[in-house]
């Protein structure tokens, strides 16, 4: 006896035509979408009014390092002026002197009084004190030195000294003449950088002016 058996299910395909456009009639164009326009805002005005602003802070700069470095040279000129050497009056001490240094004797006093001081054994007449065509003090410390004698001696050496006067300390320094070269450095400074600065910015700042308003007139 057989078994019955159903055959499988038959597969079946259909393809469905794809809708078709009808033909454009003839002499028709064909339009396509426009893409959507962009807008972009103006340009920037060039060149930028940062230049101008770095500018002057570029001369404020030079301002501040100029001043500085004036301030420093007097500074360092009245250090380098000071009395290196203290002594008491009625001592007598033993100091290095150069001629290149021009060298100085100082006096710290609160009031009058006469002082005296030898400088060398006094066998060289070439070494002596002579007293300053022009009053010099420098305070240090708040120590006032004031000027008593300049010293001349031949050569750089060991010299004996000595000084006398009630109430007085004594210092041996430089002259303040002798540090001319520190203060005029300081002086170009003080004036070069801030000059400089100055017409580096007022420069710039006419160049951008005129490019600008030469690039206003021509977006008009």
């Amino acid at each position: 006896m057989h078994e019955y058996q159903s055959p499988p299910p038959a597969e079946a395909t259909m393809r469905v035509p794809r809708p078709m456009m009808p033909p454009a009639p003839p002499g028709a164009t064909l339009r396509l979408p426009r893409p959507f326009p962009r807008t972009a805002g103006p340009r920037p005005i060039r060149p930028r009014l940062v230049w101008v602003l770095l500018s002057w802070a570029l001369f404020a700069v030079l301002l501040i390092a100029g001043v500085g470095g004036f301030a420093g040279s007097l500074f360092s000129a009245l250090g380098d002026a000071a009395p290196a050497t203290v002594f008491s009056a009625g001592q007598s001490v033993n100091v290095t002197l150069d001629p290149a240094d021009r060298p100085a004797i100082y006096a710290a006093v609160d009031q009058p009084t006469d002082v005296r001081c030898r400088l060398g054994d006094g066998a060289d007449p070439r070494v002596r004190l002579s007293r300053p065509a022009v009053s010099q003090t420098v305070t240090l410390n708040g120590t006032t030195w004031e000027l008593l004698f300049e010293a001349a001696v031949p050569e750089a050496g060991v010299y004996p000294l000595a000084c006398e006067g009630d109430g007085v300390r004594f210092g041996v320094g430089k002259q303040l003449t002798g540090a001319a070269g520190l203060l005029a450095g300081g002086a170009v400074a003080l004036l070069a950088l801030p000059t400089i600065g100055f017409l580096a910015a007022l420069i710039v700042t006419i160049v951008v002016l005129a490019r600008r308003s030469a690039a206003r007139r021509r977006r008009a």
